[in-house]
């Protein structure tokens, strides 16, 4: 309870708690008078609870029965067969470990070669288109057109040499034989 005020006068009561006892002030005026705590009551079955250092040194201090020590020794002691499961889960563990770290080794090493191949092909592309502009400037296509007009003796083609027909299937033509004339 946190506080009962009374209205009209001068008069306030007070309550305060701290712990299990309550205190009660009466105010009357200006001037406060001394506080007289009630005493806190106080049952036979119930005791202050001990601090927990105080309590584990109980505990250590108590005699302990058979059946407790024994449950104590059987907590404390590793028999064979909780060794060999703790030595296969730590051999386990271990050899995944290792085996992950020699993976993600590969992984980086193979990255590694990607990359650098990854630059030879840029670098032999620029090459390669380097030499196709080389080539392509250095040929002259009207020198070429008057060696095959007039030292070759080739002439264009007139419209009824030329024959069209349709492709059914295939991107490229093979001739295995003349064209017919009509």
């Amino acid at each position: 309870m946190a506080g009962a005020v009374r209205t009209g006068g001068k008069s306030r009561n007070q309550y305060r708690s701290a712990g299990n006892a309550r205190t009660y002030a009466y105010v009357d005026g200006t001037a406060v008078r001394k506080l007289e705590a009630v005493p806190a009551r106080r049952t036979a079955a119930r005791r202050p609870e001990p601090a927990p250092e105080q309590r584990i040194r109980e505990r250590q201090t108590r005699p302990a029965s058979q059946t407790t020590r024994k449950n104590r020794e059987r907590a404390l002691s590793m028999n064979l067969g909780y060794v060999m499961f703790l030595t296969l889960a730590a051999v386990i563990t271990v050899f995944t470990c290792v085996n992950f770290l020699q993976l993600q080794a590969k992984g980086t090493k193979l990255q590694k070669e990607v990359t650098a191949l990854e630059t030879q092909l840029d670098a032999a592309v620029l090459e390669n288109d380097s030499d196709y502009n080389r080539i392509m400037t250095s040929v002259d296509m009207e020198k070429v057109k008057d060696i095959a007009l007039n030292q070759l003796g080739m002439v264009y083609a007139k419209k009824s040499q030329i024959v069209t027909y349709e492709m059914r299937n295939s991107d490229y033509v093979r001739q295995y034989s003349e064209i017919p004339s009509e």
